[in-house]
């Protein structure tokens, strides 16, 4: 009798756990030490945005157990993930952006200074940087085909590799998303008694309901971006960008709520 096998559900593809094989494949390409990178805080209305990276070599052995894309983690999970990946990896930093830099220079060209401050802070030049998603905002466009990590100008971008959910597939760039979210949280939940009102200890500068209610009662504060048209907040922003859906990076899903894009597609483009 025939049996019939039942397709794989989207649910199951996409719990298969982060593993070492696309890092592996890179290694046999030629790249020996690859920084796996990834970005927290990027559609947030208040706080830094944050790069992870973490660096390993062909003598890296597979990833602690349990390390996966930070939001598929607990909160208490993803912080007693931290010290086993920092004993795990070759090398690891943290970069970040602040709000007032994110204000003056854009959304896309803030990840790239945080990136570039993470790398900056780890002891080894990487072969190649393995970004999650599909847009390569660490290379500056003046560098577009420049694969040394220094010259005389000042730094320049190693190699990057961009993959879509890079985070769900390569343990490097889970890892780095650990620690990104991680350090970005304890900044907010540091933060939050000198602006009590805003609830950043629970929704960590995401658009939840508390703190869009703060912002539509008090205002913004200097940890808000300002450059942003931020919900409930009447004129303190005026000629910024039209409202639209920011990223939602954050477990919570609170980044999704309307009205608190940076930017336009072409102003994202254009950095």
């Amino acid at each position: 009798m025939a049996t019939t096998r039942r397709p794989a559900t989207r649910k199951a593809a996409t719990s298969r756990k982060p593993s070492l094989r696309v890092e592996r494949q890179l290694q046999r390409d030629g790249h020996r030490v690859l920084a796996g990178m990834d970005e927290v805080g990027r559609g947030a209305l208040a706080g830094p945005v944050t790069v992870g990276v973490v660096l390993i070599d062909e003598t890296s052995r597979s990833a602690p157990t349990g390390v996966k894309d930070s939001k598929l983690l607990t909160p208490a999970a993803r912080v007693a993930m931290v010290p086993k990946i920092r004993r795990w990896a070759l090398d690891f930093a943290v970069g970040h952006a602040s709000p007032a830099e994110i204000d003056e220079i854009g959304i896309i060209a803030a990840l790239r200074l945080a990136g570039m401050r993470a790398l900056a802070a780890v002891g080894t030049v990487p072969d190649l940087v393995i970004l999650d998603g599909n847009h390569d905002w660490l290379t500056a466009p003046d560098e577009v085909g420049l694969f040394a990590f220094a010259d005389e100008s000042g730094p320049v971008t190693p190699p990057v590799t961009t993959m879509i959910k890079a985070d769900l597939k390569c343990s490097s760039v889970a890892a780095a998303s650990v620690l990104a979210k991680v350090e970005r949280d304890a900044l907010m939940v540091a933060a939050a008694p000198e602006h009590p009102a805003y609830g950043w200890e629970e929704n960590k500068g995401y658009a939840a309901p508390e703190h869009l209610a703060a912002l539509e009662a008090y205002g913004a504060t200097d940890l808000h971006r300002r450059s942003w048209r931020l919900p409930g907040v009447a004129g303190e922003n005026e000629g910024a960008a039209p409202a639209g859906l920011p990223v939602d990076d954050d477990e919570t899903g609170a980044g999704t709520a309307a009205g608190a894009t940076p930017e336009t597609s072409a102003e994202m483009i254009a950095r």
